[in-house]
């Protein structure tokens, strides 16, 4: 560690692996990203389709990210989770700022998916699983010491979980609305299941993105031990060998 600053600072990209405590001030890719982070909402914000149901929909955001920040001395996480944390946001606050049952790429999806019913809700709860599969997990291994299949499992469980919450406190709140405003807010679009697809679609994600992890991580564990190079203690073994195997061949021709 050199000025304070953790092993990994100068990565342009740092991983769970390599990451560490750096000051706020110092830490520059963070900064750009919450630069953009603060853009995407500034956008989303501008003369959103409905004000009170971008305020809703950001509630939960907001608490997240709230609580991001007032951690950060604690645990510092990856630049890899921010930026993955940085894609969720943006594709929210798409969503946030059209109502999730007319954003425009969900319109564009209808056909597509041969339906009538703006799908781009199960885009981003998708995303949410993919996308935060990662941060969790990150979380679990380097502030529990979580190790082995469960830093697979424990991230699955959160996604899970969080969903669960999420369409609780959608319902809480649809009950205070008026029916029209709820079934707007909620995004039903007279699908019935319309909750319980919505968890599958993050656990799913998140199943997709953990299994992706778990295939890169194997695929680079082989790559090290393919091209790592050997340590002094295994070339003289390999020395030994070869000459014990060439002794004997110089004697029988002698």
């Amino acid at each position: 560690m050199r000025n304070g600053l953790a092993p990994g600072y100068n990565a342009p990209l740092t991983t769970a692996s390599t990451a560490g405590y750096v000051a706020f001030r110092d830490n520059r890719p963070l900064h750009w990203m919450c630069a953009l982070g603060a853009l995407a909402i500034g956008l989303s914000a501008y003369h959103p389709e409905r004000v009170f149901d971008f305020f809703l929909e950001n509630a939960t955001a907001s608490a997240f990210m709230i609580t991001l920040a007032l951690t950060y001395r604690r645990l510092p996480l990856s630049h890899l989770s921010y930026a993955l944390l940085l894609g969720y946001l943006c594709l929210h606050e798409w969503g946030a700022h059209f109502k999730y049952s007319d954003v425009p790429l969900g319109e564009w999806m209808k056909p597509w998916l041969h339906t009538q019913r703006n799908n781009y809700d199960r885009v981003v709860h998708f995303a949410f699983g993919f996308l935060l599969c990662y941060p969790f997990q990150e979380m679990f291994t380097r502030a529990v010491g979580v190790r082995g299949r469960w830093r697979y499992i424990l991230p699955l469980e959160t996604i899970l979980a969080l969903s669960a919450i999420y369409e609780m406190l959608e319902a809480f709140m649809a009950s205070i609305l008026s029916p029209e405003r709820a079934e707007e807010f909620v995004g039903m679009q007279g699908d019935i299941w319309d909750s319980q697809k919505d968890m599958f679609d993050a656990g799913l994600g998140a199943v997709v993105g953990l299994v992706l992890l778990l295939a890169t991580r194997s695929i680079l564990a082989r790559a090290r031990l393919r091209f790592q190079p050997a340590s002094a203690t295994e070339v003289l073994i390999q020395s030994a060998a070869v000459v014990a195997e060439t002794v004997p061949a110089e004697r029988e021709e002698s």
